[in-house]
């Protein structure tokens, strides 16, 4: 399985990524072993996908990286960030 997944940031900011080992990544971006979200720990898993291609995988961070993507995921994800807004 691929795994794509986002990740609030302490900055309330979020991270999407892409991996085939979940658990493993996400311990990584814990420790700070992940250069782009080291300085802003700790970090919360808050919405992955699996896909069974990795290029079905890949297709889709790529679009959850645009202003599109990101929007979309907002939209589905409304009472998700509207419980962040509110912390």
């Amino acid at each position: 399985m691929y795994y794509i997944y986002m990740l609030r940031l302490n900055n309330n900011q979020f991270y999407t990524g892409f991996t085939k080992h979940i658990k493993q990544r996400v311990a990584e971006h814990e420790r700070g072993n992940v250069k782009s979200t080291k300085g802003r720990r700790p970090v919360i898993l808050v919405h992955y996908e699996s896909y069974m291609l990795e290029s079905d995988a890949r297709r889709r961070e790529r679009f959850l990286k645009t202003s599109d993507g990101k929007n979309l995921l907002k939209r589905q994800l409304s009472d998700l960030f509207k419980k962040f807004n509110k912390e």
